[in-house]
């Protein structure tokens, strides 16, 4: 987190959250016509793969071909999750600039996700902040706490354990920790608590808010956020994805809607709007017939709306 005001950065993980999520693969090609688009459109931190083996996610075969190209373009941070050592290897090797680590903060979860218990997680955060510090030492790390705000297999979890859980990625050698609200429950209140009580405990090490929008609350979730001092939030292009691991954990907040609202308040996101839309063609030419959401895109910008104008 950082605590200026007037801006905020957008983190696109549509190319790995949105297409981890759905059942068709969409093809190399237009995965990188997909990624130009959103970078032509201002996206300067995009989530373009996921490492992970091709069997269980044939989306993600090509990870290491999109990466390299995301890497042709000047000035974008080329992200990638990686939910273990092996696939950190990989990452590394393939040339990213940051690596996210799924750490959830549900029991049940850690299991179905990733095949580990939470203390495995944090020890394998240990092992990619050693590996990383040995391969490529300016390459970031993240440990996204995911169910931050409950699980759909666990019901509630305690905030205790999830700020205890963030603390101890950090302690392992994450540079940040964020929450992820990975199934849709969290609520206005909910987020200002855990955020407040994450800087807290991590100070500036508190990293991104990923919310859903699974009942409605995803842009009043990032609102929340940010009145406590988040600057980064992830976001998908018309609200692609979810995590396949996770009953009815579906709908991302949608990229576009996220920008409007913010670019409408005065906090610049350093996004075109009109070529953020622009970029859904792209998406849905490499995905026919897969449904797209998004509020603003359906109902148009304001009349007489100009971007980096406070009144709308």
């Amino acid at each position: 987190m950082n605590s200026s005001d007037n801006s905020i950065l957008v983190s696109e993980v549509g190319p790995r959250d949105g297409l981890q999520s759905v059942k068709a693969t969409m093809p190399t090609a237009d995965k990188m016509r997909w990624i130009t688009a959103l970078y032509d459109a201002g996206l300067r931190e995009i989530e373009v793969a996921s490492f992970v083996p091709a069997k269980l996610l044939p989306q993600m075969a090509d990870a290491a071909e999109v990466v390299r190209h995301a890497l042709t373009l000047p000035g974008l941070t080329v992200m990638a999750l990686v939910p273990n050592r092996r696939g950190a290897e990989a990452a590394l090797a393939a040339g990213v600039h940051k690596l996210t680590v799924p750490v959830s903060a549900s029991a049940a979860h850690s299991l179905a996700n990733v095949r580990k218990t939470r203390e495995e997680m944090v020890e394998e955060v240990r092992a990619i902040s050693d590996l990383r510090r040995a391969m490529a030492p300016h390459v970031r790390l993240e440990a996204g706490i995911s169910t931050a705000f409950g699980c759909t297999l666990q019901g509630k979890v305690p905030e205790d354990e999830v700020i205890r859980l963030a603390a101890q990625c950090i302690e392992a050698g994450a540079d940040e920790s964020g929450l992820s609200d990975t199934v849709g429950y969290a609520n206005p209140a909910q987020v200002r608590r855990l955020f407040r009580r994450l800087r807290a405990e991590i100070g500036g090490h508190a990293g991104a808010a990923h919310m859903h929008n699974t009942r409605g609350l995803g842009l009043a979730n990032c609102l929340a956020a940010y009145e406590e001092g988040v600057r980064t939030f992830d976001a998908s292009l018309g609200g692609l994805g979810g995590c396949p691991y996770a009953p009815g954990a579906s709908g991302n907040v949608v990229t576009e809607d996220l920008v409007f609202m913010f670019e409408a308040m005065g906090v610049s996101t350093g996004v075109d709007l009109e070529k953020l839309m622009a970029a859904r063609l792209p998406l849905m030419a490499g995905l026919p017939g897969e449904p797209v959401y998004g509020m603003t895109p359906e109902a148009g910008l304001p009349k007489g709306f100009v971007q980096g104008n406070m009144n709308v």
